[in-house]
């Protein structure tokens, strides 16, 4: 058999959403083949756009997040409130901004990164102007802090996760670019802000910066949705002299594909085992998790465990699918011998027809519905470093690794798109919650260790953006230069983002180790922030901290798939971004008490860097708990002699 791709005449562009599934088949036989919808990334063009509308997201979203605490101090001074009272005000907004992630995603999973960032855009400009009318910090607690706070989420996840989607070689630099627009937004916001509030108070800054997110309006609609291509079966006969010509070359790649195969059991293992060994398919949204249904690549390689019955004209194509398969204009990427010994046809079904196949005979009409290409159905999406870290894609072809990584929809999930009804829960999004929130991750110590981990870094991580101005003003800076301590914070993530991005790229360089070591240099050095305060110690101290937090925003996804796998990455973010989140909810609030209990802010900046130093510590022992952890597994699937 030949995989073959068919596209329309513009594969990159369509007014539809970015959704993909599996349509019909173009076979000119009466048998039902498989087919698969994939995104496969442009890798420029349009793409370098869309960079650039994340990183002016990240901008506005960031920058106003990180300079929040200008504003917060203006407040606690027209109400009268306690620093612990007035706290919340900023720590809601940040916390909701990472706990609402996962349902974020969901919504972007089956509505489309341009639509959720829109309404995000709306939403958080109508709570921050809505901000202009508050009478209490409680009002502020849910139109700012929470309402704006989700609303941001809504522009910032799909903001990020868009470019994973347009890019594959150059994923890392476009994913590096589009978020340095965070350190960017801090040192441009701090100065602005401050100076506007001055000038005309803290409500007409907020009205102002709802202004500003206006501007995410433009950038949403900027993320123009990727058509996904048409992966099908053709007979041989219809491509024997394309085959023949790439016979040498396949034939030289199908003996490092094999060892690789014997290496990478996660990924070649037989369908059948892969899909029958858990406990259960259905979790708390009545669906399973993403990783529980086939990938287009397996479905090629022959997996009908997962296709229920079929006609013998079907079971026999199937069969034929264990053969080589050939992709126009490329190389092979799979040899026959791999799943040989695989009992496909006794395989107990787990998921009853899980994509969509129709015969040619039946001949409907081919629209966008029935390409359905869902960003979250893909193991990679949160993964913003480059592929070459990943051994599922040096090993394959580019195609041979997007059918890989990329899990089909159900019947159901593409028949929804068909029917257009408006579905109270779509399974688009449950499916995609199912995945992130999955707590059966917590069966994995190395998880449980980098998520409390996360939540103690987070604890730590806003209280010197919320704090370090008016610290410095307290012990005699002045107003204009104590403001410029935010802004460089944001200047050191911009360098420490790039400069992670390339060391970690070495081969010997280990991204955890990095990690811990960046971690602990932040915990200690704002733990001795306070020693001093003239301007070269207080400067030093912030090019230090913004350096710490952008290796650990840098590395998180590269210790998830090093450590855990590729296939837990969406479930690790889902979990991670909770952990996070609640870390952020209760950061400042705790700075604040610690201030009002001790009338200064020492307090509270030794208890950030101890947070910072502990989160650190913590991840020290990770390697070899990973380690004791796959031996442990390996030994529990072993089967008894």
């Amino acid at each position: 058999m030949v995989v073959r791709v068919a596209t329309d005449e513009r594969p990159f562009e369509t007014p539809s959403s970015d959704e993909s599934g599996l349509g019909r088949s173009d076979s000119p036989s009466d048998d039902v083949e498989p087919e698969a919808a994939l995104v496969v990334p442009p890798d420029g063009g349009w793409g370098w756009v869309v960079v650039a509308a994340s990183f002016m997201c990240n901008v506005i979203v960031d920058g106003i997040i990180f300079c929040n605490g200008l504003l917060v101090t203006e407040i606690q001074k027209e109400f009268g409130v306690s620093e612990g009272a007035v706290a919340p005000v900023s720590s809601i907004l940040t916390g909701f901004y990472l706990l609402s992630g996962p349902f974020v995603s969901a919504l972007a999973n089956k509505y489309g990164f341009r639509s959720v960032t829109i309404v995000g855009s709306l939403i958080s400009s109508v709570a921050f102007t809505l901000s202009y009318f508050a009478t209490s910090v409680e009002y502020l607690y849910l139109v700012y802090g929470l309402l704006g706070g989700i609303g941001f989420c809504m522009i910032y996840m799909p903001a990020v996760l868009t470019v994973g989607f347009y890019f594959e070689r150059w994923r890392a630099l476009a994913t590096g670019l589009s978020l340095c627009g965070s350190g960017v937004g801090t040192f441009i916001f701090a100065p602005l802000s401050n100076m506007v509030i001055a000038k005309y108070g803290w409500r007409w800054t907020m009205v102002i910066h709802a202004g500003f997110i206006l501007v995410c309006v433009v950038c949403g609609a900027m993320f123009r949705p990727i058509k996904p291509v048409r992966v099908t079966l053709a007979d041989q006969t219809e491509e024997e002299d394309t085959a023949r010509r790439h016979e040498e070359a396949v034939e030289k790649l199908n003996s490092m594909i094999k060892l690789h195969s014997k290496l990478d059991s996660g990924i070649a293992m037989p369908p059948e085992m892969r899909f029958t060994n858990r406990v259960s398919p259905h979790t708390w949204m009545g669906v399973a998790n993403n990783t529980r249904y086939p990938t287009a690549e397996e479905i090629f390689k022959g997996s009908n465990s997962h296709l229920g019955r079929r006609s013998s004209a079907t079971a026999g194509t199937m069969k034929n699918l264990n053969k080589p398969m050939f992709i126009t204009g490329t190389v092979a990427e799979k040899d026959e011998q791999e799943d040989s010994n695989s009992n496909i046809d006794n395989a107990e079904p787990l998921i009853a027809a899980p994509i969509k196949v129709v015969s040619r005979d039946a001949r409907p009409r081919r629209s966008h519905a029935d390409l359905v290409a869902r960003p979250l159905y893909r193991d990679d999406i949160f993964f913003g470093a480059s592929l070459a870290r990943l051994p599922q894609y040096t090993s394959r072809t580019s195609l041979g690794y997007h059918l890989a990584v990329t899990h089909l929809p159900t019947q159901e999930d593409v028949q929804e798109d068909e029917s257009g009804k408006c579905t109270l829960c779509p399974e688009a999004v449950r499916r995609a919650l199912a995945t992130m929130l999955d707590v059966s991750l917590f069966k994995s110590p190395t998880f449980i260790i980098l998520a409390i981990s996360g939540f103690f870094t987070m604890l730590g991580f806003f209280v010197p953006y919320m704090y370090v101005k008016k610290r410095a003003e307290e012990n005699g800076m002045s107003m204009d230069t104590s403001v410029m301590l935010v802004s460089v914070i944001g200047i050191a993530n911009i360098v420490g983002r790039i400069a992670c991005g390339l060391v970690s790229s070495m081969p010997r360089i280990s991204p955890l180790w990095l990690n811990n070591i960046a971690l602990s240099a932040g915990g200690i050095a704002t733990m001795l922030s306070g020693l001093w305060f003239d301007n070269t110690y207080q400067f030093s101290y912030c090019v230090a901290f913004g350096l710490a937090v952008a290796c650990f925003s840098s590395l998180r996804s590269i210790l998830v798939v090093e450590y855990i796998g590729l296939e837990q990455l969406t479930n690790c973010f889902g979990l991670f971004l909770l952990f996070q989140g609640l870390g952020a909810l209760l950061s400042a609030p705790i700075g604040g008490i610690l201030r009002d209990m001790t009338d200064g802010f020492e307090a509270s900046f030794y208890a950030s860097g101890a947070f910072l130093l502990f989160s650190a510590m913590m991840c020290y022992p990770v390697d070899y708990i990973s380690r004791w952890e796959k031996s442990r597994n390996k030994l529990t699937t072993t089967p008894k002699v």
